[in-house]
């Protein structure tokens, strides 16, 4: 019976731990940047490069993305370095407070149609709606990277 007690405790207690290691459920609704979007109604693919330069530097090619409101774009992400990155879009001040939490939580895991994160070699995508025109971000939040250069701007124009 000690066995099942013991058990029961130790799932209470790692309840929250696990919890505050995700980041589950918090962008998936819309968005001032937009949405997740529909693959079938994607009229356009950006290919985005994730890895870092002989010089220490962090980077994202192209570092810039022009797109159109209303337009549902696949975001198709290939990690060429040799450490994990991750590829965040929103606000510029949504991606400084969730910067200041990756701070905290640095393997925190994403669940949300607005991010990814991947091991070197890896790849996958975004589909996106940018239903605002406007500037927004993207940017890697793995501790260190965005302040060795690894962000980029988010043109989205008026249609």
């Amino acid at each position: 019976m000690k066995k099942y007690a013991f058990a029961l405790v130790f799932a209470a207690l790692a309840g929250p731990a696990v919890a505050s290691g995700s980041h589950a459920g918090g962008h998936d609704e819309k968005m001032a940047v937009g949405e997740a979007g529909d693959k079938a109604k994607a009229t356009q693919t950006i290919r985005v490069t994730m890895k870092e330069t002989d010089d220490g530097r962090m980077i994202f090619t192209p570092d810039v993305i022009k797109v159109r409101k209303d337009q549902t774009v696949r975001i198709s992400l290939k990690n060429a370095g040799t450490v994990d990155h991750e590829f965040v879009l929103d606000q510029q001040g949504k991606i400084l407070e969730h910067k200041v939490q990756m701070e905290k939580f640095p393997e925190m895991e994403h669940a949300d149609a607005n991010s990814i994160r991947l091991s070197p070699g890896q790849s996958g995508d975004i589909i996106w709606k940018f239903t605002t025109d406007g500037q927004f971000k993207f940017a890697c939040l793995v501790p260190g990277h965005y302040e060795a250069g690894m962000h980029g701007d988010v043109m989205v124009a008026a249609k």
